[in-house]
């Protein structure tokens, strides 16, 4: 079976933008209305794990990006670079300042939970360590991700390769 696909930028089919900027440390509030997912709550295989995020108030002025369902986080720092494609955030989300959160574009051709996979796969993760920046810890600029070039088959193909990953995962 030939997978027809044509390939395109990253940035021309989702917005890739840093987390919400907090100034310094991120302070609980037990009873503040938003959820913060950082680094340490994000896993390539399990998602966020939202029963851990700190939950905080935002005292900055810049107006959030609500964590949505179907957006990326990616890890663009460490020694693991990975993204994950969110289910529905339990409560209004954002996601902290050293994730990057990606936006697939409606119309763009590509379901995010494919976007997602794809990032993780050996071809684009050499790409991004060869790319990487750093010398105590590795990183990846936004500029690097929005240029990487990605394969864009058709969406039923795309849906059948998100399903065969997930059943090999379980």
């Amino acid at each position: 079976m030939s997978i027809d696909a044509f390939s395109l930028e990253l940035g021309l089919a989702a917005d890739v933008r840093s987390g919400y900027p907090f100034r310094g440390a991120i302070d609980e509030v037990i009873a503040g209305g938003v959820l913060v997912a950082q680094m340490k709550d994000v896993d390539a295989t399990d998602g966020v794990r939202w029963s851990g995020v700190v939950r905080t108030e935002l005292r900055g002025r810049k107006p959030p990006d609500w964590l949505q369902s179907g957006d990326l986080l990616f890890v663009a720092r460490g020694d693991r670079f990975f993204a994950t494609c969110i289910s529905t955030p339990p409560e209004r989300a954002v996601c902290g300042p050293h994730l990057l959160h990606l936006r697939v574009r409606p119309g763009s051709g590509i379901e995010p939970a494919f976007l997602a996979w794809q990032l993780n796969q050996p071809p684009l993760q050499r790409r991004l360590h060869a790319a990487a920046e750093g010398s105590s810890q590795l990183s990846i600029r936004v500029g690097e991700i929005t240029a990487l070039r990605i394969a864009v088959p058709a969406l039923e193909q795309q849906a059948r390769i998100v399903g065969l990953a997930d059943a090999a995962q379980r």
